[in-house]
């Protein structure tokens, strides 16, 4: 008669019973969502329409509150999330292009990237340039024609601080269509993208750098006229009229993902219930249908992944960077 196989079994089975009650993570209470920025910008909208998918879909069991906490372009809440919050398991944080762009600048002093637990990211949104529904400017190259002639005579609006993400996309534009002397390209930065957005409508400056979720609410009042949309190809449904920038000749490409980083000092289970929290909520028909109504392409990645692309995204911004004179060698 052999009596260990049965010993082995009870034990197999107390392990998996302690290791259940021991390590399961669910949600209590409150989750918050820390975006950025003041409301109506990017990082607003990505705490608060994935937070409504969340409770939707009963991964959180209350709902999700929106803390914003704008300055240093997104540097303030990185610090606040390293310093103040680690170990916090109920933290999410709204990070995009604009956080790497920052990280990969050295414009968060003293901080890098693995500080956080990155999560994973639910989706793309495509930059553009755009102008006031009056402006003199038809398309993109009739602005970059400007531009060529004085850099100085066309003055950019954008949520993101110099250097930044907004403030790159124009310089990527400029450099793929050989306008010159790019640090010369006047760059106004606002907090948001609404607040950059009311300053080109209002006449105050004369075009916006951003993203097409940014726009949308301009767009459809008819106030704002985009010439160009940075990506690969034109976005679907009510976005389909919009020209790219690369089918007027201008070889330039600006996708802004839209993701979540955790304090570090985590839980490796906490961890991966956001982490699958993620996956839930790309797959699932809510989030499918708010990507659609505000021009989000498919981009998903999480856990390990995802975290390499972040590393390999900041070393690549930071060779751009050094090409185009925004830091130095």
């Amino acid at each position: 008669m052999n009596l260990k196989r049965p010993v082995q079994l009870v034990a197999v089975a107390v392990l998996a019973t302690t290791a259940a009650s021991t390590f399961a993570f669910e949600p209590q209470g409150k989750v918050e969502c820390l975006a950025p920025a003041d409301p109506g910008g990017g990082w607003d909208f990505t705490c608060r329409s994935v937070g409504k998918v969340m409770e939707d879909l009963d991964i959180v069991p209350r709902s999700v509150q929106t803390i914003n906490m704008a300055g240093a372009g997104g540097g303030v809440a990185f610090g606040h999330t390293i310093s103040k919050r680690a170990g916090d398991e109920q933290l999410l944080v709204a990070a995009s292009t604009a956080t790497t762009t920052r990280l990969a600048q050295g414009q968060f002093p003293n901080m890098t990237a693995d500080m956080v637990n990155w999560i994973g990211a639910l989706g793309a949104d495509y930059g553009i340039i755009a102008v006031a529904a009056d402006s003199e400017h038809e398309d993109l190259n009739d602005l970059m024609e400007a531009l060529k002639e004085d850099p100085r005579s066309v003055k950019f609006a954008g949520g993101s601080a110099k250097g930044g993400w907004d403030h790159l996309k124009v310089l990527i534009a400029a450099q793929a269509a050989d306008v010159e002397n790019l640090p010369r390209i006047p760059y106004l930065s606002y907090n948001n993208g609404g607040e950059a957005l009311t300053q080109v409508i209002g006449g105050h400056v004369d075009a916006f750098t951003g993203d097409i979720t940014e726009a949308q609410g301009f767009m459809e009042s008819g106030d704002l006229k985009v010439l160009a949309v940075l990506s690969e190809e034109r976005l679907p449904g009510e976005f389909e009229d919009i020209p790219t920038a690369m089918e007027q000749g201008v070889d330039a490409l600006g996708p802004n993902w839209r993701g979540f980083y955790m304090p570090a000092d985590i839980s490796d289970d906490a961890k991966q219930y956001w982490v699958d929290a993620m996956d839930t909520i790309y797959e699932s028909e809510e989030w499918q249908s708010v990507m659609k109504q505000n021009g989000l392409m498919p981009f998903h990645m999480s856990a390990g992944e995802f975290e390499t692309f972040v590393m390999n995204q900041i070393e690549e911004i930071e060779t751009l960077s050094k090409d185009i004179g925004l830091i130095q060698e």
